[in-house]
């Protein structure tokens, strides 16, 4: 078969796959026999055409597939840089026989892949996947999802030097896959200049394939990525990280191949994301996204996602059960990623140099419930009252999922970390996590401390079971900021609000949030309100920072509220967020772009600077 062939081939099968539904697609797929008949490829055509005609649907505890063409799942994407290497990564829905990089002048070189099988990647009556585009059409409950990983170390390598490269699969029925041809380099030296993306909070959201072709728009390829969390929404649903049929799915965003479809005065634009991962590597941090609760106890992903109970309520419910099944846990997380590693916390906190950078990785989120108060619902200050007596059932409130107050084992992490020579050496400090310190949104209430539980008796009786969450127990502001303040942190970076706003502490360390990305739920200031239970013990502040610092204006060109005076935040649903670190100016540069007007600019709104840190 001719390599034009053979792209005829898998173009027409392609096409077949997408169009056996329908009468209409099947009569499109004559005349491209037609025209290829006209070309005397008509056997190759007519090959493809026994393929479409002879697809299958698979069954599967019940449920119906479809197949489809041959093809890789995801870009590769890079991981896991160090000074003569890095990590190469891909998906695919087959197994394969055999998957490889070739890299370097004309991709003479070759490194073999080691391929895994993701263990809970499922898909439910919630999937937008295939063809699937309402509640349970396909799924009517939770299905595995077959989907296999494939890493090669690329070796050898300079800092400095930028390699071409591109990576193949062969399938078992022989077929050949490849990728494209994109570029990879170690991790950078020192003084090198390097431009990182600050995002998180994608979750599929309307604006973020938006946000991210501005970004690959504005300052072209990046160096690195770094993501404060909630990459996707349910974790263990395998289309949110790969193809949900929205367009919007988190690897096709990253990787310049989404097809969100944005419509405003009924003109339609197609965003597609940004090839930025294929060339870059990333950092990530869990988010309370990331998190998925009791394995296969509930009849949906979306009510296990928020069937989290304590490691502790486990013991005592489950005894000698699984705690990980039985509890909460980060599988699908950790098996997708190649991350640094801690001896204490694995790839669930970790610090890791990147230039003149020392980036520090904590697992700060806890479960986000509800502030709803209604009796018919646990939430994240009360139990539903229909569960009462059954503990079982119990939310246990806006549990905490790894402790992180004074003592604790990735507190005293932290406090060695900060103590490291990588760390004091480094030009610029940074630490990540998701839950915010400073915020002007709503998710900064209640206090970051595991929640008391108040239990009301009447007798044997249980009339009422509540959770109060004490302010001056907030671990994060009691026991982490301090230790970074002393420490010369420069910048803390983190999201899970959904909008845009920083701060500045007394002693001048940064705080950002820049997830205003996909969508928001808004900013408590001015008229607008946060909600906060009546009737408890704390009194939680309802507009501006709960912590006490007054947000930052930005610098260049803030938007003006009704008063006419410039407010310090963005928090919108049609203009969406990015900003970049640039390590050799020691600028942090914040954009905004009005996805209503395709053709307007991109406005760089806010920058400052870093203060220099002199290595001890």
């Amino acid at each position: 078969m001719t390599s034009i062939s053979r792209r005829l081939f898998i173009k027409t099968s392609e096409a077949c796959v997408q169009s056996v539904n329908t009468l209409k697609n099947l009569f499109g797929m004559l005349l491209i026999l037609r025209r290829l008949h006209s070309r005397k490829i008509s056997l190759v055509a007519m090959l493809a055409l026994v393929i479409c005609l002879t697809l299958v649907s698979v069954r599967s505890f019940g449920q119906t597939i479809m197949t489809s063409a041959p093809q890789l799942l995801t870009d590769p994407f890079l991981q896991l840089p160090t000074e003569t290497s890095v990590q190469v990564v891909w998906f695919t829905e087959f197994a394969g026989v055999n998957h490889t990089v070739t890299y370097g002048e004309n991709l003479k070189l070759t490194a073999k892949a080691n391929t895994t099988k993701l263990s809970r990647t499922r898909e439910d009556q919630q999937s937008r996947v295939g063809n699937q585009t309402k509640d349970g059409e396909v799924y009517q409950k939770p299905v595995q999802r077959n989907i296999w990983r494939h890493e090669a170390e690329v070796g050898g390598l300079t800092p400095g030097v930028r390699l071409n490269y591109r990576v193949t699969s062969v399938r078992e029925d022989s077929e050949t896959i490849n990728s494209d041809v994109f570029t990879l380099a170690a991790s950078p030296k020192p003084d090198t200049p390097l431009k990182i993306l600050l995002t998180s909070d994608h979750q599929l959201k309307p604006m973020t394939a938006a946000n991210l072709q501005k970004v690959v728009e504005t300052v072209g390829r990046v160096d690195g990525v770094w993501f404060a969390g909630d990459l996707v929404n349910i974790s263990d649903r395998a289309s949110e990280w790969f193809d949900d049929n929205s367009g919007g799915a988190l690897f096709p965003g990253l990787q310049g191949r989404a097809t969100y479809e944005m419509t405003d005065n009924d003109i339609k634009t197609t965003y597609t994301g940004g090839q930025i991962i294929q060339h870059a590597p990333m950092f990530t941090c869990i988010g309370n996204h990331e998190v998925m609760g009791r394995f296969a106890r509930m009849g949906s992903l979306n009510d296990e996602f928020d069937d989290t109970i304590p490691r502790v309520a486990t013991q005592k419910i489950y005894q000698d059960k699984s705690l990980i099944d039985n509890s909460f846990n980060t599988n699908t997380y950790e098996e997708i990623f190649s991350l640094p590693k801690s001896k204490e916390g694995g790839k669930r906190y970790y610090a890791v140099s990147f230039g003149d950078v020392r980036l520090v990785v904590l697992f700060a989120t806890n479960m986000w419930r509800t502030p709803s108060l209604d009796k018919k619902r646990r939430g994240r200050y009360q139990e539903a009252e229909k569960d009462l007596n059954n503990p079982e059932n119990w939310g246990y409130g806006q549990l905490i999922y790894e402790p992180i107050a004074k003592g604790s084992k990735q507190y005293n992490w932290l406090e060695a970390e900060l103590n490291s020579p990588e760390f004091k050496q480094a030009k610029y400090k940074v630490v990540m996590f998701h839950h915010p310190p400073h915020t002007l949104g709503d998710n900064i209430v209640p206090a970051y401390t595991e929640p008391v539980q108040i239990i009301e008796r009447d007798g044997n009786n249980i009339k009422a079971v509540r959770y109060e969450y004490p302010k001056d127990a907030d671990y994060i502001i009691r026991d982490v900021v301090p230790l970074l303040e002393v420490a010369n942190v420069q910048l803390v970076f983190y999201g899970h609000s959904h909008l845009w706003n920083r701060f500045v502490s007394p002693s001048g360390m940064h705080f950002l949030e820049t997830s205003n990305v996909g969508n928001t739920y808004g900013a408590a200031w001015g008229d607008r309100k946060r909600e906060v239970p009546i009737g408890y013990q704390e009194d939680y502040v309802k507009v501006g920072d709960p912590n006490g610092l007054e947000p930052i204006v930005p610098t260049i060109a803030p938007f003006l509220g009704e008063d006419g005076k410039p407010m310090p935040y963005i928090s919108s649903n049609n203009i969406t967020v990015f900003s970049i670190f640039d390590t050799g100016a020691g600028t942090i540069s914040s954009y905004r772009f009005d996805t209503r007007k395709p053709d307007s600019e991109v406005v760089k709104f806010d920058e400052f600077q870093l203060k220099y840190s002199n290595p001890i």
